[in-house]
């Protein structure tokens, strides 16, 4: 195992597409619900334990070797609403190009094979994790990272929000993020003994309907 392979999985510059979505933030921004940091990091809580824990587990389940097509399964279930399922597959379609030119593997090639139209992000992380030699734990935190890291760079585009203050958000969900990580890594290891229901099911249902709504403009900077 490489960890420095986590580095170059988590950077924003990675080509897996994930500049080009907000995680939320352009709708929660016009909404009025992120207005500065402070709003901003609340969003961002929120969303950790939402969203963010259930890619985490996803993705560290996949990390772990749980068959990826049952886990695109069960990720569909915890997506309920059409857009944010298609911008999950779009994402994991691009994540996927950009995994197996870096790391190709078997695994890959077969998962882009079963889902040629992208499996779940989450799912082609953990497998790109996988593939690299890391951990479930830094699939986890790799997953976990993204659901932060994309509405903090969101937010300095849609909102002049200073950089330094967006930063500086995102190292006060250091701890947090660790806990998040660690809850994620914990719940795939029961899969063995519990079945694919260990993994959590958290649910953000104003993410959701902000989704299908962002979904809909006519005019937007991001592409959800």
């Amino acid at each position: 195992m490489s960890r420095a392979a986590l580095l170059v999985l988590a950077d924003g510059r990675f080509p897996a597409g994930g500049h080009a979505h907000s995680g939320g933030a352009e709708a929660a921004v016009t909404a009025g619900r992120i207005t500065d940091a402070a709003s901003l990091e609340a969003f961002c809580q929120g969303r950790l334990h939402t969203a963010g824990l259930v890619a985490a587990a996803l993705a560290a389940a996949a990390a772990g070797g749980c068959d990826p097509l049952v886990l695109d399964e069960a990720a569909d279930a915890r997506t309920p609403v059409p857009a944010l399922r298609t911008t999950a597959r779009r994402l994991g379609r691009q994540m996927m190009r950009a995994a197996r030119a870096t790391w190709p593997s078997a695994a890959l090639d077969a998962l882009a094979a079963a889902r040629p139209r992208g499996a779940h992000q989450p799912v082609v992380l953990g497998l790109a994790a996988r593939s690299a030699g890391l951990a479930p734990l830094d699939a986890a935190y790799a997953a976990a990272y993204e659901n932060l890291s994309g509405p903090a760079t969101a937010a300095v585009r849609l909102l002049s929000l200073d950089p330094f203050e967006a930063t500086a958000v995102l190292a006060r969900l250091a701890a947090p993020l660790d806990q998040v990580a660690e809850q994620a890594a914990a719940a795939a290891r029961r899969i063995p003994a519990e079945g694919i229901g260990a993994l959590p099911a958290a649910s953000a249902p104003l993410l959701d309907i902000t989704a299908e709504q962002h979904a809909a403009w006519p005019v937007r900077l991001f592409a959800s």
